[in-house]
């Protein structure tokens, strides 16, 4: 687990802004798919959920850190 947060930071640095927003909208609709699905019936895996509304908050992130620097 550990390991896939590191490889998704490491991969974070190395793209550009325009793929950071691109990821970011993305991600977006995928998390509204997902919590949509779920609302119908319950997810196998609603980890999943967590997860990848993380993963959004931590581009997020990344694209503010860009945008004051």
């Amino acid at each position: 687990m550990a390991t896939k947060k590191f490889d998704f930071n490491k991969g974070i640095k190395e793209i550009t802004e325009a793929d950071l927003k691109a990821r970011i909208t993305e991600d977006s609709l995928r998390l509204k798919k997902l919590e949509f699905a779920h609302a119908i019936s319950p997810l196998e895996n609603p980890m999943t959920i967590r997860g990848l509304r993380r993963d959004i908050a931590r581009l997020k992130t990344e694209l503010k850190l860009r945008t004051l620097a």
